[in-house]
């Protein structure tokens, strides 16, 4: 909830500069709102009035509250990273600019994951409507991962063609799943399926009629 307070000084500046003081916050994220005027009595002293105003917070956008949770990150790391916003459909990415970013990729992506998920909690906390969708990305590494794991695909599915036996990979997220699912569809020979249990889940490489036979013996 936008906090909202009511500050007095010998002037309208006076009294702005005591709100953003109070509210600790830059004057573009603050409404102000003259409740009175500042005035002067006999002889200018006598029966002086103060200026009297209201100071209402901001409140972010759900775009606004991500990207400031991503920038208190970054402070905290002493990194001098960039946010470019791009909007996607019903999506939005953040593609991440700066030196050295390898640190926020991690290994498989996991920890450009973690922050992503951090980042779209943050983005949509007490949001009423709409929820918004915030992508990560650094150096293109999401469709660099892609190309990789339609790459890897393809030759899971010829070693499985190969062996006559399922190839089993490592546990990936969702995403990544679907990836392998979707790079193998069209293969009449190749079924591909998950198995598991979150955050080990793992896609499964087969031939069909090895998946049928499974299935028959069960």
């Amino acid at each position: 909830m936008a906090r909202v307070i009511e500050v007095t000084g010998k002037d309208i500046e006076e009294a702005k500069k005591a709100a953003l003081l109070q509210l600790n916050l830059p004057e573009e994220r603050v409404i102000f709102e003259v409740l009175e005027e500042p005035s002067k009595g006999f002889f200018g002293i006598i029966g002086t009035k103060e200026a009297k105003i209201r100071a209402t917070e901001k409140e972010f956008t759900p775009l606004e509250k991500g990207q400031e949770f991503l920038k208190s990150v970054f402070k905290a790391m002493h990194k001098d990273i960039a946010i470019e916003c791009v909007e996607e459909d019903i999506n939005y990415k953040f593609n991440l600019i700066g030196d050295d970013l390898g640190v926020l990729i991690g290994k498989h992506g996991q920890t450009l994951d973690s922050l992503q998920y951090l980042t779209n909690m943050a983005a949509n906390k007490n949001v009423m409507g709409a929820r918004v969708r915030i992508v990560l990305d650094v150096e293109n590494y999401r469709s660099r991962r892609e190309e990789t794991l339609c790459q890897l695909a393809q030759k899971l599915a010829a070693r499985a063609r190969k062996y006559r036996n399922k190839v089993v990979l490592e546990p990936m997220n969702r995403h990544e799943r679907k990836i392998i699912h979707m790079a193998l569809q069209d293969y009449a020979d190749i079924i591909t399926y998950s198995e598991g249990v979150e955050p080990h889940r793992k896609i499964v490489v087969d031939i069909k009629h090895n998946k049928n036979e499974d299935l028959l013996t069960k």
